[in-house]
């Protein structure tokens, strides 16, 4: 008997508006800024062979792929769920991140079954040994990156093993604020589970079930009519990214091999680099992932039939799929360079949907930490920082944005970071020109400025694009590079630094600049007016202009300001007319 369309319609919506729920009491609940402040988490329904059936608005993007082996390993080793059970699980055998990412889940029962999961994971701020922030780098191995958690259950059938709880607490130096997050999560799943249950109550178990088997089969179709559009043909890219392992062993290589044949894509990423000697490495089919649906149907809910059409090709020992226990504490860092590789490889096959590389990497970020005098308290500082996005056939790439891999995270307020933390914000600024010149220029990096007001320790390892900045497409180039600096109170000159847990003392200033976007398309086509107004707001300088766009604008300033900018058009036109006579003598006869 055919399901009511209408019925599935409902269901298409209701059932992302559960993880919507979910995630809306998450951030009500946490404790931790990287929830309920910047939004790293994601929250989803999974049937219980780990098919992914919603996952909230705005969830981190790279956290797409992984629930299912996460779900689907648990089914394997617990065979005895019942209802009121949580399990927690972070192990980076199945997980594959580094371990403040923790996996916590309930199991949803209905007629007496076991039909699905609700999951949800999230950054807890400290999870032992190395973990605390982004400071993971730090640690050669997973025991030293902090407490491995696999499929525990701290609830047995709504009771809660206080003595596992009392051991993940006594091993954590914020004990309050990831205690506080776990309860937060299971709240949340627990809430997951009762509106899963009035769904199927509502409109019966079969009914719900064989709209979500529709839902995932009218997705597929979606995405393979846009690839269907695309040029058939096997397309390559490859780029580098520098990790600390790149002294001795050389930068790593990202090469994508692309196939389109009709509706069905295969991306090989099977040149990649093998598994590293750092904290690169990491197992997860994020990135293809995220590319994929970037290119097909990024603004749809996400569920299972979103990656039907596509065929992944990542060998273990890849340092994408690397073999436990390699060091993963920062799996992720790479993963925006991924994409925006794979969207190169595509983009003879799609000009006009492919943008420029963006800022490619998850590593600008603010992260302190120490005892606070006054309070006799730990903190920890954390903001995740934005840079540039490739510019695109149509409109300038964004600046100060997080990278594509990241959904709707965003970075914590000053005021919220300076009222909570011994730290002074002095500046978060646009980085002039570091937007990479084009017919549609690259969004501009950050350059953020914070100073510590008491001792403590901060992360500012550099990023794996400052040697390999965003590139151009299609005549466009490159973006400007990132950069870690730090100056201590005696000192009057920045100094570039590579390290975590590096310890200062008060009044030590850091300076934290993110990459700007490729540019797209020729500069010497970008609208006159484009530029003008790029240096009347400080985005581009005069110099900048008249060198990567042929135009010379005259600034007028009061007090070091620029209020006024205006084209030099017969200056402009010379300079331009003298460019192009010197590209077409530099063509071969």
């Amino acid at each position: 008997m055919a399901i009511d369309p209408i019925t599935v319609e409902v269901l298409r919506s209701a059932l992302p508006a559960i993880t919507n729920e979910m995630s809306h009491v998450l951030r009500r609940t946490s404790y931790n800024m990287m929830i309920y402040e910047v939004g790293d988490y994601c929250c989803s329904i999974l049937d219980t062979e780990g098919n992914l059936i919603s996952q909230n608005a705005g969830g981190v993007s790279h956290f797409v792929s992984d629930l299912g082996v996460v779900i689907r390993d648990g089914v394997e080793r617990i065979k005895d769920f019942a209802p009121g059970d949580v399990v927690i699980t972070n192990h980076q055998r199945v997980c594959g991140q580094h371990l403040n990412n923790i996996c916590v889940y309930t199991p949803f029962f209905f007629e007496g079954k076991l039909r699905g999961f609700a999951v949800i994971r999230a950054h807890w701020i400290d999870v032992g040994g190395f973990s605390t922030g982004f400071g993971g780098a730090a640690a050669t191995d997973p025991w030293l990156e902090g407490l491995q958690l696999n499929q525990l259950r701290i609830y047995r059938a709504g009771v809660p093993d206080e003595g596992l709880l009392q051991v993940i607490s006594d091993n954590i130096r914020q004990p309050e604020s990831s205690m506080g997050d776990l309860r937060a999560q299971i709240a949340s799943c627990n809430l997951g589970v009762k509106r899963l249950e009035e769904l199927c109550t509502k409109y019966g178990l079969a009914t719900v079930f064989e709209s979500i088997a529709q839902i995932f089969t009218e997705t597929e179709a979606r995405c393979r009519k846009v690839i269907a559009e695309f040029q058939d043909g096997r397309f390559e890219y490859e780029s580098f990214f520098d990790d600390s392992a790149s002294k001795v062993d050389g930068p790593i290589r990202i090469k994508a091999t692309v196939t389109v044949a009709g509706d069905q894509m295969t991306i090989d990423l099977s040149e990649c680099s093998k598994q590293r000697n750092s904290v690169i490495n990491g197992r997860t089919l994020a990135g293809p992932y995220i590319a994929y649906k970037a290119l097909t149907r990024p603004l749809d809910p996400v569920n299972e039939g979103s990656f039907k059409a596509l065929d992944v090709i990542l060998p273990e020992g890849t340092f994408m799929m690397a073999q436990y226990p390699a060091p993963m504490a920062s799996w992720s860092v790479a993963l925006p360079t991924v994409v925006d590789v794979i969207l190169a490889a595509l983009a003879p096959a799609q000009p006009a949907r492919t943008p420029a590389a963006h800022k490619g990497v998850m590593g600008d970020s603010i992260t302190f930490f120490g005892d606070d005098p006054k309070t006799g308290r730990r903190f920890v500082v954390q903001s995740i920082e934005g840079g540039g996005w490739g510019g695109r056939s149509y409109e300038d790439g964004p600046s100060a944005t997080v990278t594509v891999c990241q959904g709707d995270v965003r970075n914590s307020p000053i005021e919220a970071l300076e009222q909570r933390f011994p730290i002074v914000i002095e500046q978060r600024a646009f980085r002039p020109d570091s937007g990479g010149a084009g017919e549609y220029r690259g969004g501009l990096g950050l350059d953020i400025r914070v100073r510590n007001l008491v001792p403590g320790r901060w992360n500012i390892a550099q990023t794996g694009r400052k040697r390999f900045p965003a590139w151009g497409l299609w005549g466009g180039r490159q973006g400007g590079g990132s950069d870690r600096l730090l100056k201590l109170p005696h000192e009057t000159e920045w100094t570039a630094v590579d390290t975590n847990w590096h310890q200062v003392p008060p009044g030590t200033r850091v300076a934290i600049q993110s990459g700007g976007g490729g540019g797209w398309g020729d500069p010497m086509k970008r609208e006159l007016e484009s530029v003008r107004q790029d240096v009347l707001k400080g985005m581009v300088s005069a110099q900048a202009a008249e060198r990567d766009y042929g135009v010379v604008v005259k600034v007028q300033q009061s007090h070091g300001v620029t209020i006024d900018a205006q084209v030099d058009f017969a200056a402009t036109k010379e300079v331009r007319q003298n460019r192009q006579a010197a590209a077409a003598a530099a063509q071969p006869a």
